[in-house]
């Protein structure tokens, strides 16, 4: 299991838009990605500018896959002039 943690600042005034790109964003990885197992967006209203992702894939190959998608791209590109900052972390699931 491979887990990616992404935190989204928005720059004010964008997260109207931001919110539908990044649902659809996370729709089209359920869907069309074998190895997308699970794929949240969160947000809570005391920080109003930020969005979480926690986004779970089969392994580290499959999320490579996701980044080199077509809708992901096209995400990527739609979003960057509403974003301030990112910030993505990956954790490796700890096998016993």
């Amino acid at each position: 299991m491979y887990a990616v943690v992404v935190v989204f600042q928005i720059k004010e005034g964008r997260m109207a838009e931001f919110v539908p790109a990044v649902v659809e964003n996370a729709r089209t990885s359920l869907t069309a990605e074998e190895g997308c197992l699970r794929f949240d967006v969160c947000t809570d209203e005391s920080r109003a500018s930020e969005v979480l992702l926690y986004e779970l894939y089969a392994n580290q190959t499959a999320f490579d896959i996701h980044l080199k998608s077509a809708h992901f791209k096209a995400f990527d590109h739609a979003v960057a002039r509403m974003v301030e900052s990112k910030d993505v972390r990956t954790y490796h699931e700890v096998v016993s």
